[in-house]
């Protein structure tokens, strides 16, 4: 069992459940090889491109002949674990949000019944004609 169990698998059942542990061991990072590029090949931002910040990788490879990258990336050795915590965390409420959201109805159509057309379910007035919608009238159709 891993710790966000409680937190993000809460509504699920059995066979989400499983889903989603596929999926988080999949998508997951270690510390520990996070810790070790960081102290490794910092000088790179090789650590960057592990959690998918490429922007700063690509940052530390134009600066490496510098040092300074290396030298901000033993640093950074003492805050990956924060940050693999941190992006771990991401990805299981992405995970999760993906399969709770995949058992729900699919969007409708709102029709307008003065004119037929479709219509923002959350308007006031209907763009096409100008009639007042009223929202327990609305003709609602599933989308295809």
């Amino acid at each position: 069992m891993y710790p966000i169990d409680p937190i993000y698998t809460a509504n699920m059942n059995d066979q989400q459940r499983a889903w989603f542990y596929a999926e988080y061991e999949r998508a997951r990072k270690d510390a520990v090889i996070g810790v070790l590029l960081a102290i490794f090949l910092g000088d790179f931002g090789v650590h960057h491109f592990y959690l998918r910040r490429d922007r700063i990788g690509v940052l530390y490879l134009l600066f490496f002949w510098t040092g300074l990258p290396a030298i901000v990336g033993l640093f950074e050795a003492f805050v990956m674990p924060s940050r693999v915590r941190r992006y771990n965390a991401m990805q299981a409420m992405y995970i999760s949000t993906q399969i709770l959201g995949a058992g729900t109805a699919p969007p409708t159509i709102a029709r307008c019944h003065a004119c037929d057309n479709t219509i923002d379910p959350t308007a006031i007035f209907c763009n096409h004609c100008g009639s007042a919608v009223d929202h327990s009238t609305i003709n609602t159709q599933p989308v295809v």
